[in-house]
């Protein structure tokens, strides 16, 4: 029969392994969080490019400087 000692030592490890487990999902959850704010800025940047150049063709065909 296992002494106290030994069912402490048992409880102890298995909230080591508990803990780890929770700190382990919690920096996959916060690595997911930074990959889609990652993508959302590309999205965004991509969207300011394609406006910027949309308005600079504008001012060329204002100008006559697309011809």
């Amino acid at each position: 029969m296992a002494d106290n000692s030994q069912k402490m030592s048992y409880h102890a490890g298995e909230t080591k392994g508990q803990a780890e487990e929770k700190a382990s999902n919690m920096m996959d959850k916060a690595s997911n969080a930074a990959q889609s704010a990652k993508e959302s800025m590309q999205q965004t940047g991509q969207q300011v490019k394609e406006k910027a150049q949309g308005a600079a063709e504008t001012v060329k065909n204002a100008t006559g400087m697309n011809n």
